[in-house]
């Protein structure tokens, strides 16, 4: 009898902790179906990195993604869901434009042969629905080229002499924007 009670207490504990680990198990039904990215410059491999980026990865529904996906003429977020951060790690050239050290938001207007883009002071923001131009610290016009397809939107860099090139690719899409980051060739305007 007592092996019995014993053999129920058992079971009856067995199946409760498999009933308690279900109600807590996390679900990951709600995983946000575009995830984020960070890309990183450094001169070196050695090096700590200048710039740090980080953004939302978005995935194309067509070939053609800016003019329809993403409309022309219109503020950009940069990417999906947060608005894209940039972090600067020392004072840059921007295009033309001096930027002190710091993290900036990265908009872009794309149109079909040139974009703008634009750093804005204004942190923690979603996408482009709460942009200020009052917040703007730097905008540059930069070429649209081409590049090979890219289903998901990525961002890169490019090194250059002068420092690199902070490269966006989407579709068949490619914008490089040029960022001064060796010391010599930096001034303040």
């Amino acid at each position: 009898m007592e092996k019995l009670k014993l053999y129920t207490i058992v079971i009856a504990m067995t199946s409760m902790l498999f009933i308690v680990n279900k109600m807590n198990a996390q679900s990951f039904d709600q995983l946000d179906k575009n995830p984020h990215d960070i890309a990183y410059f450094k001169s070196n491999e050695a090096a700590s990195p200048q710039i740090k980026v980080v953004y939302g990865r978005p995935e194309a529904k067509d070939e053609v993604i800016f003019g329809t996906q993403i409309p022309f003429g219109e503020v950009w977020g940069t990417g999906s869901n947060e608005a894209t951060e940039v972090k600067f790690y020392n004072d840059i050239m921007f295009g033309n434009k001096y930027v002190e050290a710091g993290t900036y938001v990265l908009y872009t207007i794309p149109n079909k042969n040139y974009w703008t883009i634009i750093l804005s002071k204004q942190l923690d923001t979603y996408g482009s629905y709460f942009y200020n131009p009052k917040n703007d610290i730097a905008k540059i016009e930069v070429p649209a080229g081409e590049g090979e397809m890219l289903s998901n939107f990525s961002i890169t860099f490019l090194a250059k002499s002068y420092g690199s090139q902070m490269v966006l690719g989407w579709g068949k899409t490619r914008i490089k924007i040029p960022l001064y980051t060796e010391q010599s060739l930096i001034t303040k305007l």
